[in-house]
This record gives structure tokens, sequence and C-alpha cells, in this order.
């Protein structure tokens, strides 16, 4: 077998197994993924939708420290001419 295709051939397993990981995650089988397709994607975006939005929260609660410390870095530098 050439090479590519069996690198080709590695990256489809392996990816394979990573959203059969993510899937199993999600208590979501294959007979329930294809006779429930449409449940299962609105399921899926709703988890993705509530860790977004807790992730969000945190986001900007450290922005509002950061963002202030990284400017004050910035315009320092700046004027040393670094």
């Amino acid at each position: 077998m050439p090479k590519n295709i069996k690198d080709t051939l590695i990256k489809v397993l392996l990816f394979s197994f990573i959203i059969g990981v993510l899937l199993s995650f999600f208590n979501i089988n294959p007979k329930e993924l294809l006779a429930n397709f449409g449940e299962t994607v609105e399921s899926i975006f709703s988890v993705v939708a509530r860790i977004i939005e807790w992730a969000v929260k945190y986001i900007l609660l450290g922005a509002v420290v950061v963002v202030p410390i990284w400017l004050v870095v910035f315009l320092i530098n700046k004027a040393r001419g670094k």
C-alpha cells in the first residue's frame, strides 16, 4: 500500500476514534444517532451552547484584569522602543 494511502487511513481511523469517544461522552450510540439524527444534532448543539455560555462568563471576568495589565505592559514596551 502506498504511504499516502496508509497515512490517510491512519488519519481516518484516528479521527473516527476521537469522534466515537466524543459521541460516547454524550451517551450517543450508532443506532440512536441514525434513528434520531435531528434530535441528536439539537442536543449536541444545546450542550455546546451551554459550554460556550459558561466559558464566556469566565473569559470576560478574566479579561477585566488581563487586558488592562497587557495594555500597560504593551505601552511601556512601546515607549522603550521594544
